[in-house]
């Protein structure tokens, strides 16, 4: 019986196969793919282009918003009538028995009138200076008003004597109440140089 031939190989030993020769190496894991880069200038023009129109848009409608509510708002204080809050023309003073002969009365100063009770009559005198619209004081030792702002004097009746003033005060309209107090009237005003102070809403005999 004859023994095998080892052919091309060592002899005694059996020649292995070129797979069982060498042993296989395990494959690497595959690499997750890596994510397509935006580029920089790419994002930096994009956000430019979003900042612009949409400050823009924001601005837009901003002003939409407050020209609605401008409208809505005028349209409300149009269906309202206006309301003045102007102190009343006519002011009671009041009673004639009240008032000494000779003698100013400033009390009623600050709605812009003296009371003055002067030969027979009373009468309102304006306490705007006939100059540039000062207001005098009644000086009491020297019985005339002085304006404080350049000078102007006038007389207990009223009439300017000294100073700038071109003219004498007003007088305003004055009368007697149903009550019998004295009502006066600043809707309505007199002048001695136009001959008004011989109007008999002018002054009140006592």
């Amino acid at each position: 019986m004859s023994e095998p031939s080892n052919v091309g190989g060592t002899p005694g030993t059996a020649t292995a196969s070129p797979q069982e020769a060498a042993p296989a190496k395990p494959s690497p894991p595959p690499k997750p793919a890596i994510p397509a880069k935006t580029p920089a200038k790419t994002k930096e023009r994009r956000f430019f282009l979003v900042a612009i129109f949409g400050s823009w848009i924001a601005i837009a409608w901003t002003s939409l918003t407050a020209a609605m509510i401008g409208m809505v708002l005028g349209t409300v204080r149009f269906m309202f009538p206006n309301v003045l809050s102007e102190p009343p023309s006519k002011v009671k003073a009041g009673f004639p028995d009240q008032y000494e002969d000779g003698k100013v009365v400033d009390r009623f100063k600050d709605q812009n009138f003296w009371i003055v009770r002067h030969q027979g009559i009373i009468y309102a005198l304006s306490t705007t200076c006939t100059h540039l619209g000062c207001t005098p004081n009644w000086l009491e030792r020297e019985e005339k008003f002085k304006c404080p702002c350049h000078g102007s004097g006038f007389k207990i009746s009223g009439v300017n004597f000294e100073g700038p003033a071109p003219r004498p005060l007003e007088r305003w309209a004055i009368s007697i109440g149903e009550d019998g107090q004295i009502v006066v009237d600043k809707s309505k005003k007199f002048q001695k140089e136009m001959g008004q102070w011989d109007n008999p809403e002018s002054f009140i005999k006592v």
